[in-house]
């Protein structure tokens, strides 16, 4: 039903925008992606999904970056969340460099949230401090669900760190899932971001997802360190904040009813509290 949904709606802005399709579709889990060539013959990709709290933000946050550093919105309708953006290279993902050099690809995206973050945010957009605070009253509960005490303990030292740095959530414009599959090869630059979650806070925040990317226990520190420097973030705001980011997905982890807490972020954890 979603899917066709989308379709029509597809159909209706290849129409209103004057727009024809010159690929196949491309599926995730909240949007469907067309290549598509403009009247002026110049090509582009439209999006259509369904908005939900994390993407509704996304034209809002491309719209203040204008292009800088992530992919340019050229259209978008605020009725049905329908976008139409810059054409990007979706058949080279930082993903590929990541797997023969790791650092550089480190670097790539250290060097995006630099420029993304740089950026107040718009007003409007979900907080950090609000989601912390929520995190912070989701725990007590969620500490009965991990069997295991060594769990129970991590759970319990990250919801430590990240209260001590929730009263000063940062105003940061977030991208909030910055990994190497949302990092495209683009025709104006090498690399560039898309799909934002946005939200405002602290860069801090930012960073777990290219820590666990091609996850490697033994490289938490070296990556933890050059993205914290890339943002100009002090070391124990990001640590506690990258805590906050490890909390989450413990909290999603309970949520779900996993019997385990996930491995890499437990690694993480226990990488950045001395363990």
């Amino acid at each position: 039903m979603i899917e066709r949904v989308r379709a029509e709606r597809a159909e209706r802005y290849l129409e209103r925008w004057e727009l024809r399709r010159t690929g196949p579709a491309m599926r995730g889990m909240t949007a469907l992606v067309l290549p598509v060539e403009r009247a002026d013959g110049s090509a582009a990709a439209l999006k259509v999904l369904e908005p939900d709290e994390e993407t509704a933000g996304e034209p809002v946050a491309l719209r203040a970056w204008g292009g800088e550093g992530c992919v340019r919105l050229l259209e978008h309708d605020a009725a049905t969340g329908t976008m139409l953006l810059e054409r990007l290279d979706e058949g080279r993902h930082l993903s590929a460099l990541a797997r023969e050099d790791p650092r550089r690809a480190v670097a790539v995206v250290g060097g995006l949230l630099a420029r993304l973050t740089a950026r107040a945010a718009p007003a409007g957009l979900r907080g950090l401090g609000e989601i912390a605070a929520g995190m912070l009253e989701s725990v007590p509960g969620a500490l009965a669900r991990p069997a295991d005490e060594g769990e129970r303990r991590l759970l319990r030292d990250c919801a430590a760190a990240v209260a001590e740095v929730a009263g000063e959530p940062g105003d940061r414009l977030l991208h909030w899932d910055l990994h190497y599959d949302n990092v495209l090869a683009g025709g104006r630059e090498p690399w560039l971001a898309i799909d934002p979650k946005p939200l405002s806070g602290d860069p801090g925040f930012e960073l777990l997802p290219a820590i666990v990317n091609n996850f490697r226990v033994e490289d938490v520190r070296w990556r933890f360190e050059a993205l914290a420097e890339a943002v100009g973030a002090d070391r124990e705001r990001a640590r506690a904040w990258t805590l906050g980011r490890v909390l989450q997905n413990f909290l999603w982890d309970v949520e779900d009813e996993e019997e385990r807490l996930g491995e890499r972020e437990l690694a993480v954890a226990g990488v950045l509290l001395g363990r």
